[in-house]
């Protein structure tokens, strides 16, 4: 799916947090949102989910303008994951995966909806859970449901507000690697949120960053990732390196001063 951003502006009460944002994500791409906390990053995510209605600006999705599309219409091409879950009702981990088929089936479940939300579970290794109830999960565990559901969608493009936040490095690796596999089998688009820039740097095809609400910096992570674009955007003094040609960030110091370590 290609998105279209035009223009976009987008304001809290007392507190404008996008200003005028141009921006085109390519189809089948895994685009990585990145900048400092209260950047925008989350907000464009919700607005390309119609969560929030912008003040101004258009979001086209596939040449569509989102705010004339249906929900409906949307829950069938548009997966996404919240940074944390608002399931309060005790359900299990299989009924969670199974909402995911919804807008494909309505209230009546097939076989077929039955087996997607099997080989999901096995792929994301959450069969031995699938009886639990989601409420009693770890973090962790409930994020990777909720990334479970949204890829039982099969949706034509993933939003994902920081999928990885709750999880292990080994876990991370897994669910992004899972993630990448899934999106080039489906030929499915990613826009996601990240705070890791070395994550963003191993599995984005295109970088987004982003300072005050604004569009700073946009392209390939090793275009990106420069030393200048860290200092400006997070003020902060980093090496860039190389490992098996993925760019690498090591920040060193921050407002110039060199980070103590205690003995």
């Amino acid at each position: 799916m290609r998105i279209d951003i035009r223009n976009l502006d987008f304001s809290y009460p007392g507190r404008k947090v996008l200003h005028d944002i141009n921006v085109i994500m390519d189809d089948s791409e895994i685009v990585c949102l990145v900048g400092p906390n209260g950047s925008g990053k989350s907000t464009i995510v919700k607005c390309i989910e119609s969560l929030l209605v912008p003040d101004k600006g258009r979001i086209l999705l596939d040449g569509k303008e989102s705010r004339n599309m249906k929900r409906i219409d949307m829950a069938k091409k548009i997966g996404y994951v919240p940074q944390s879950s608002n399931l309060t009702f005790s359900t299990t981990v299989f009924d969670v995966v199974l909402m995911g088929r919804r807008p494909h089936s309505s209230w009546q479940s097939s076989m077929i909806d039955i087996d997607i939300v099997i080989d999901i579970l096995v792929l994301l290794e959450l069969e031995d859970i699938a009886l639990r109830q989601f409420n009693r999960l770890s973090g962790g565990q409930q994020q990777r449901v909720l990334i479970a559901r949204a890829m039982a969608q099969h949706p034509e493009l993933l939003l994902l507000d920081e999928p990885t936040s709750a999880l292990d490095i080994a876990h991370q690796l897994d669910i992004m690697n899972i993630i990448t596999d899934f999106v080039n089998e489906k030929n499915m688009s990613v826009v996601m949120v990240v705070h890791d820039l070395n994550l963003a740097a191993r599995y984005a095809d295109s970088i987004i960053m982003l300072k005050n609400g604004k569009i700073y910096a946009k392209g390939k992570p090793e275009e990106v990732f420069t030393k200048e674009n860290l200092a400006f955007v997070y003020d902060v003094e980093a090496a860039i390196g190389s490992q098996k040609n993925k760019v690498t960030i090591i920040p060193i110091a921050r407002n110039g001063c060199r980070l103590q370590t205690g003995t």
